[in-house]
């Protein structure tokens, strides 16, 4: 099975990140931007948090609280679970399965490497069972001769 280093290769490292005093107006606006689910949050070079969507839902507009005046470091998710560039595809989704979260930051030792989201973790699945499937149809049918 593929390790977290070898989906971040594939899929890419660029992480979009906050500051811990922006508002949740501005965090919201730059998922939009770009797509994406959850935002690190930091300050420096220091990760702070993450702050996903469903953060903004759950935490800021159930407590009656608006986007434009409330701050990121008021709804992050301040103690992050993290995986670790050398863990097994299949340590990442049982922790995402196990913990309930769709986003996972990656290191290397201090070093973030990316964010990786239960659906990249699916994707990378499928894509592994698929080549298995594949070389086990090829070791079958004798290798077309």
């Amino acid at each position: 099975m593929p390790t977290v280093r070898d989906m971040i290769r594939k899929k890419g490292s660029e992480v979009f990140s906050i500051l811990p005093d922006a508002t949740i107006y501005e965090a919201l606006t730059i998922m939009a931007k770009h797509n994406t689910g959850a935002l690190m949050v930091v300050s420096g070079n220091k990760v702070e948090g993450i702050l996903s969507e469903r953060d903004c839902v759950r935490k800021m507009d159930l407590a009656g609280k608006t986007s434009k005046s409330t701050k990121v470091s008021e709804i992050m998710t301040s103690k992050v679970i993290y995986v670790e560039a050398g863990q097994e595809l299949e340590e990442c989704m049982a922790l995402m399965i196990d913990k309930n979260i769709r986003h996972l930051p990656v290191f290397d030792g201090k070093e973030l490497l990316g964010l990786i989201s239960v659906r990249d973790v699916l994707k990378e699945v499928v894509d592994v069972q698929k080549f298995m499937i594949s070389q086990l149809e090829h070791y079958i049918t004798g290798g077309g001769r």
